[in-house]
């Protein structure tokens, strides 16, 4: 449209000026078939105009889903990992491996448990920020290395990178709901491929 406007000026005012100065006919056409002329061809010029090549692009596809073997010892009880591919706006969803008695079976955190017959409580909890992920461990006991080793070892966590333009929402306005606390749901939803999970340390 600019690009329009701007060849409207540059050849329609000398255009103008010159047909108030002659009253010859012949002479005003083949001043007007010159200008098109010379604007036809600058506008498939100009519209050919390619930028610079861009930056390459990844060679695989972004990982959505990431495993954690944690073991939580003092004195934060906690585990940092840095998933890449995180955009701004995507959310981070943890889930804990809770069984693996047939196929495995996730719970999202924050999960809560009792221990000394319910008078304590512990919970993997965890934050998250761009490409940083924290899972810890809180609760009410005043030393976690009192939680039983099967607490604070050997546990595994999924990351799922939940995309944040979600194609689905953005079409068309209205907000799209998914039972978070269903792993495969998550995964079915946002067609995430979880079948090659990258490893974190």
């Amino acid at each position: 449209m600019a690009r329009n406007i701007f060849f409207g000026l540059i050849f329609g005012i000398p255009l103008y000026m010159y047909i108030l100065k002659t009253n010859n006919t012949t002479e005003i056409m083949k001043k007007i078939l010159t200008l098109l002329a010379v604007a036809v061809v600058g506008l498939i010029g100009f519209s050919s105009c390619e930028g610079p090549e861009g930056p390459p692009g990844l060679d695989s596809a972004i990982p959505y889903v990431y495993e954690v073997d944690a073991n939580f010892v003092g004195p934060n009880f906690s585990v940092t990992s840095t998933p890449s591919g995180m955009l701004s706006g995507d959310n981070i969803l943890v889930y804990e491996l809770v069984s693996t008695s047939g196929p495995d079976s996730w719970a999202l955190l924050p999960q809560v448990y009792y221990f000394n017959n319910g008078l304590e409580t512990a919970q993997y909890n965890y934050t998250f920020s761009k490409n940083r992920v924290t899972i810890f461990i809180k609760g009410s006991l005043s030393d976690y290395s009192q939680l039983p080793s099967s607490f604070r070892l050997g546990k595994v966590f999924r990351v799922v990178i939940v995309p944040g333009d979600d194609g689905k929402n953005a079409k068309t306005g209205k907000k799209v709901t998914t039972d978070n606390l269903d792993y495969n749901a998550v995964i079915k939803k946002y067609n995430i491929d979880d079948s090659n999970v990258k490893q974190l340390n």
